[in-house]
């Protein structure tokens, strides 16, 4: 197995923006990827959450990916995920046609391994199991939300370490004390931890995780860059853009991704925010009113950061 590109600092979970008929839009997809790369990612998680990938066929989600590799271009590392499947067959099918468009880690569901009533003796059963028959490709985790969220527990988390075939989480816990006990399971092993939440950011920098992965990276990431690579030097104002942050990030709450889309129409990414996940009827013209807000907000913090 090859040795694998996975940078610290930030991975924006990657939205699919659409044709108004719900086909991709590519054009707009290429353009993304540009902004992402532009603003400050050190790598991009595509076909995820965020990418409404529980509403692609796997032809979209592999071709999605291949485009995504191709248009970064070397530039940053992509990992991607698209694991939606319950079959083991089914999961070893998508692992293995998305694995091959390129991507530098295939990233693996913690719900689609077991039930919300199994142990996790089971989960690593068919960890196991997919490990034997994809045998070339590196991995990581992502505690998905949907359709239930499944930590990984720090001694489940050290034993995917060990395996010496995962190098990256998309940490979900939403818990300083947790991402301590984590990260301090993980010390001496390749696998990287990316905080997903905004809140814990700073202190999980703090306790030595290895950078963002998260919605919000889809507003305002130079914010994001720069406190990832300022918040030693500048330790007061590191504080000051936590704060903000923070309280920034309750937009996530409201109609997203189509929020995000819309963030992303302001910066003149997109022309259309039409999702499959939901109508963006839905995204009232007060949600707009916020996302603008926001938007202008960003850019005159912006100054003073970035």
């Amino acid at each position: 197995m090859m040795s694998i590109r996975m940078p610290d600092g930030n991975w924006p979970t990657m939205v699919t923006l659409f044709n108004e008929d719900k086909s991709i839009d590519y054009r707009a997809m290429s353009k993304l990827i540009n902004w992402y790369i532009e603003h400050g990612a050190d790598g991009l998680f595509a076909i995820c959450q965020s990418s409404e990938m529980f509403y692609m066929s796997l032809k979209e989600r592999a071709e999605l990916a291949a485009f995504v590799v191709k248009e970064a271009a070397g530039r940053v590392p992509v990992i991607a995920s698209g694991h939606i499947s319950e079959a083991p067959s089914d999961q070893i099918e998508e692992i293995k046609t998305i694995a091959d468009t390129g991507i530098e880690a295939f990233v693996m569901i913690s719900n689609r391994l077991a039930l919300v009533n199994e142990e996790d003796e089971i989960l690593m059963q068919r960890v196991e199991h997919i490990l034997k028959h994809v045998p070339d490709v590196s991995f990581g985790m992502y505690e998905c939300p949907l359709p239930y969220k499944r930590l990984v527990t720090p001694s489940l988390l050290r034993w995917l370490a060990d395996t010496g075939r995962f190098y990256f989480l998309k940490d979900t816990c939403c818990d300083a004390l947790e991402i301590a006990r984590r990260q301090k399971a993980v010390e001496g092993t390749q696998l990287k931890l990316y905080n997903a939440n905004t809140a814990t950011l700073l202190e999980s920098y703090r306790l030595g995780l290895a950078g963002y992965s998260g919605i919000m990276a889809n507003f305002h990431l130079d914010l994001y860059a720069w406190l990832f690579r300022n918040w030693k030097q500048e330790p007061e104002k590191a504080e000051q853009l936590q704060a903000f942050l923070t309280v920034a990030s309750f937009i996530e709450r409201q109609e997203y991704p189509l929020n995000a889309k819309y963030n992303l129409q302001l910066e003149g990414i997109t022309e259309s925010i039409q999702a499959r996940v939901r109508n963006p009827i839905v995204l009232s013209e007060l949600n707009r009113l916020e996302v603008r807000q926001l938007n202008q907000y960003s850019t005159l913090i912006q100054s003073q950061f970035v």
